[in-house]
């Protein structure tokens, strides 16, 4: 089974790029997207991602505040910042 992976970045050219890259691998699915801390969050709850990758510096919630929420509510979760 793939590792679903969400990514977090208010920077859509560095979440195209993760994607690429981070997409090419067989047994790692990128399962949503993310614009800022909130979206991250809510995203989490819907997809149930097997890990977060986080920008730290976002509009709204920072990468620290939706880590914390993720973490809390989805303890099967990973994040990485």
């Amino acid at each position: 089974m793939p590792r679903r992976i969400l990514l977090a970045d208010d920077h859509e050219t560095v979440r195209k790029g993760l994607r690429s890259i981070l997409g090419a691998r067989p047994d790692w699915e990128i399962c949503g997207e993310a614009a800022n801390g909130r979206e991250a969050v809510e995203e989490a709850r819907r997809l149930l991602p097997d890990l977060v990758i986080m920008d730290i510096g976002m509009p709204g919630l920072n990468g620290l505040g939706a880590t914390r929420q993720i973490i809390r509510e989805l303890p099967g979760t990973e994040v990485l910042i």
